[in-house]
């Protein structure tokens, strides 16, 4: 599938009632309804708080691929890609026939309802599902262990969400999609299941350098059996671990959404096409690390009690009448040379106050600062 027609397909299929970073139950309700003649939907249980989790099973083919969104509640970029590529689906056509012929997909999109609603990270009881993948003390960890057990999947697709700290190697380049084959083992054995998800990545990988050069990179696979991603590996089931980040200037992660989305019928539509062997998984390796070397914001060259530094700055994201917002808080006040600005600033040697004028501190927030009398903005686009 080429470039031209990915973009196409997107734009034709996206589903436009699914924006930014808020995403619930409420938003994905309406959509479920309208799924109900083309894909099986079931509610199989409940959250902490006895919202419904529901799962979505569409296709015919033998190779069933299982798929699950906001194990995070906070981290629902994926689930937009999710419902875009089911509308894509629902509507047959020549482009995305192979995949619901050859492949079952069994999708989960919000595993993680009342995190959701709160957007946060862990559940109800302030647990951290992607951690509870031995102990299974939480019902939504239960309900996915079921699905896995019951599917009996020959692949998942285990889709998060990264912050705008990450980069694709220690460049200036943001790991806008960012992916891991989780290990299964304390010494990170190269596995035959491992092979196959590295193949299935390196493709993603490849393509996606001709659209977005430079900006993907893959996670430390430091083995933690806690975390489900391992724990599936460790079944012997090639996993994929997907992690949506930052795009310039996308902090709804609406570009980003596109990119997944992309990934999402690439690696599809390989799969459907192919018997996956892991024979091609070295291009894997080709990926850069991620690392952590940005900022949001960094003031450079201020003068902070006669000596000149940077200001780092960071989003924290905050839930505010169901939109979220993104308040700029001060995180360090050093030299940042080894690090980089989504936005950068220079101060020119000149001292940098806040809206009170005065001297600017770490765990500041405000939406601008003074520097020489002039007003610059600290807000997101």
């Amino acid at each position: 599938m080429k470039n031209e027609l990915l973009k196409k397909l997107f734009e034709s299929h996206k589903e436009k009632r699914l924006y930014h970073r808020y995403i619930t139950n409420k938003h994905i309700d309406p959509l479920l309804h309208k799924l109900k003649g083309f894909a099986e939907i079931k509610c199989i249980g409940k959250s902490v708080l006895q919202k419904p989790i529901y799962t979505i099973t569409i296709g015919s083919g033998e190779k069933r691929i299982l798929m699950w969104s906001q194990m995070h509640g906070n981290e629902s970029t994926t689930t937009k890609a999710l419902f875009d590529l089911l509308e894509t689906l629902s509507e047959e056509s020549l482009a995305t026939n192979d995949i619901l012929n050859t492949c079952t997909l069994c999708i989960i999109p919000i595993l993680n309802p009342d995190g959701a609603e709160a957007y946060t990270r862990t559940n109800a009881n302030q647990v951290d599902l992607n951690r509870d993948a031995q102990a299974l003390s939480q019902p939504e960890s239960k309900l996915l262990r079921q699905v896995f057990d019951v599917f009996k999947p020959h692949y998942c697709y285990n889709l998060h969400g990264q912050r705008t700290i990450f980069s694709a190697g220690t460049t200036n380049n943001p790991a806008t999609v960012s992916f891991l084959a989780p290990a299964q083992d304390e010494i990170c054995t190269i596995t035959a299941n491992r092979k196959v998800a590295m193949e299935i990545i390196g493709v993603m990988n490849d393509r996606l350098q001709t659209l977005i050069p430079n900006c993907v990179g893959v996670y430390d696979d430091a083995f933690n059996l806690n975390c489900v991603g391992d724990t599936f590996q460790n079944f012997n089931v090639p996993t994929i671990l997907f992690e949506a980040g930052h795009f310039p200037n996308d902090y709804g992660r609406e570009k980003t959404r596109e990119y997944i989305y992309m990934s999402f019928l690439i690696s599809l539509g390989y799969i459907a096409k192919n018997d996956v062997d892991g024979g091609h998984y070295q291009t894997y390796f080709n990926i850069p690390e991620n690392d952590t070397c940005f900022f949001d914001i960094i003031i450079r060259n201020a003068n902070i009690d006669g000596h000149m530094v940077d200001i780092g700055i960071l989003y924290q994201e905050t839930l505010q009448n169901d939109c979220i917002e993104f308040i700029p808080i001060v995180e360090k006040i050093e030299l940042l040379s080894s690090y980089f600005g989504h936005k950068e600033i220079n101060a020119k040697g000149s001292k940098v106050f806040d809206k009170d004028n005065k001297p600017i501190k770490t765990g500041f927030a405000n939406d601008f600062v003074i520097i020489n009398n002039e007003i610059f903005s600290l807000l997101s686009k």
